[in-house]
């Protein structure tokens, strides 16, 4: 006798199902990436490097565009894996499955870490932009607060505080709340992009403005190891988060069916954006050294600041819209950081409710039906991770960009890979298997892996990474990037061997059974015994 997985293996987790609809899971997933953000915050890097020497310049549609095809292949893995198990614990659950406990184990790991990590990257920004924000009405005194690096940490906590609160309360909260964010968010970039590509092509632009031209899209000139493997990491990050959709697989309507659909379809909606946004932002800025120049080292962490002014304008409305689309990278970041939270805690859930992890983050509220110790466990470790990198450097939040797309590129191969292997009985039973059940997680795990490697090693170069006085930013001598993207892999080894030691059911395949394999529609216990 076979069985079907149906999410419940770890037992009911409590959480409220049919909470969020198709629409509601694509808000989800496309809020996690925080477009504007994520383009502020990342276009700088794959224009070039952070000490300002070009790397993919003028060719960064392309980057955007070569990206967006592993995270299409991922996102189709997602989607079958999702069919057989709807799980919320997603990458952990199905690489338990097809390869052992082990390497389940990491790959939760590799969500939760990436997670925490970015929520610091998140947070500063948000309270940076708290204070610019504020600041555009009229008081410039209050705009210079968020250069101070206590103050933007002090009220990017608060941030954190919030939103974990928002998390706590209930997934629908949750989903409402993105609907009028998100919605906001996108209409300003979209008029950002068009101001910008309208007042470059009527001759309106700035002098080093470029027109756009098709072969921004040729790669030929571009070193794969030096430059495109990179830069695909970089690009990598701002495609990351559309697979929240399927964390929240249990509190969906259709749970099977609708997350796998909901990640596809905003990963398409952030290729059109991010290519958009890209064009202009490239044609109007250029990407020389000066001035707002995308190759500019005063502008890389944020290329959207000082672009904003000569966009938009400084007459009353160019004022209001400035003044809006400061807003838009607040909200971006803010909403951001309410949907890291919420796939990071069903993660932690999943892995405690299947022994992996201690059982207290397993709790769910009786009220609000979302998970407690996880939901506030991801939003201390947050800060206290955020307080950690302040304390020692500045200059790591600017690694942790490139850091994360190692981390990134670990998980969502891992999910790639553990497709073909869980459905390898069926690959070849028909064409479609074979392209959305073999095929396509199989590619996206290759490429994946090959700029996994190729960035690592361009990311340990000493000179990688320049603060603003020029130095290089290194531990050991090794450029930070890498190191902390190594780290922060590895010391989910050390964590995995303490739980290992004092609860080690799950490590011996007690709870999630190894090699579970496809059988007509049905997932196979291999230790099962028919009845």
């Amino acid at each position: 006798m076979s069985a079907r997985v149906d999410g419940t293996v770890g037992g009911d987790k409590g959480l409220k199902k049919g909470a969020i609809g198709l629409v509601g899971s694509v808000v989800v997933a496309t809020a996690s990436t925080a477009p504007a953000y994520s383009l502020a915050a990342s276009l700088g890097f794959i224009v070039a490097t952070g000490g300002g020497a070009l790397l993919a310049g003028t060719k960064a549609p392309f980057i955007i565009l070569a990206a967006f095809v592993p995270m299409y292949f991922i996102a189709q893995a997602y989607k079958e894996l999702n069919e057989a198990d709807p799980d919320c614990g997603t990458t952990f659950t199905w690489a338990t499955r097809a390869f052992g406990a082990i390497t389940g184990w990491m790959g939760g790991w590799g969500i939760i870490i990436a997670d925490v990590i970015v929520m610091s990257n998140l947070a500063y920004i948000a309270g940076q932009y708290s204070f610019v924000f504020i600041g555009s009405f009229g008081l410039p005194e209050v705009t210079a607060l968020g250069q101070n690096v206590w103050l933007s940490t002090l009220v990017g906590i608060l941030w954190i505080a919030v939103m974990t609160w928002i998390c706590y309360r209930g997934i629908e909260v949750s989903a409402r709340l993105q609907y009028g964010l998100l919605g906001f968010e996108m209409v300003l970039l979209l008029l950002f992009a068009v101001i910008a590509i309208v007042k470059v092509a009527t001759g309106g632009g700035e002098s080093y403005s470029i027109p756009f031209d098709l072969s921004w899209f040729n790669p030929v000139g571009l070193d794969f190891g030096q430059v495109i493997a990179p830069a695909l990491l970089t690009a990598i990050f701002i495609y990351w988060g559309w697979d929240s959709a399927v964390a929240v697989n249990e509190e969906t309507k259709d749970p099977a069916k609708t997350p796998g659909r909901a990640a596809v379809l905003s990963t398409l909606l952030l290729l059109v954006t991010y290519l958009l946004v890209t064009i202009a932002t490239v044609s109007f800025a250029g990407v020389g050294t000066k001035g707002i120049g995308l190759g500019n080292p005063a502008n890389v962490d944020d290329v959207f600041t000082v672009m904003s002014p000569e966009v938009f304008g400084n007459g009353p409305i160019g004022n209001i819209l400035q003044v809006l689309f400061a807003a838009t990278i607040l909200t971006s970041a803010s909403a951001s950081t309410q949907t890291t939270i919420l796939p990071t805690a069903r993660t932690s859930l999943s892995m405690a409710a299947h022994k992996a992890m201690p059982a207290v983050f397993a709790r769910i509220h009786p009220r609000y039906l979302t998970p407690t110790w996880s939901t506030i466990g991801m939003g201390i470790a947050s800060a206290a991770l955020f307080l950690v990198f302040t304390l020692i450097s500045q200059n790591l939040l600017a690694a942790l960009i490139g850091s994360l797309g190692l981390m990134i590129a670990f998980y969502y191969g891992l999910t790639g890979l553990a497709c073909v292997w869980f459905y390898r009985n069926t690959i070849f039973t028909s064409a479609r298997n074979f392209v959305f059940r073999g095929l396509f997680p199989f590619l996206g795990f290759v490429i994946l892996a090959i700029i996994f490697g190729y960035g690592l090693v361009q990311y340990a170069l000493p000179d990688w990474l320049t603060d603003d006085d020029g130095n290089n930013v290194t531990i050991f001598g090794i450029g930070a990037t890498a190191v902390v993207g190594v780290v922060g892999l590895l010391a989910g080894f050390v964590l995995m061997f303490i739980w290992w030691a004092r609860n080690p059911d799950f490590f011996r395949g007690k709870v999630i059974p190894r090699g579970a394999y496809l059988e007509g529609a049905e997932v196979v216990d291999p230790n099962r015994v028919a009845d």
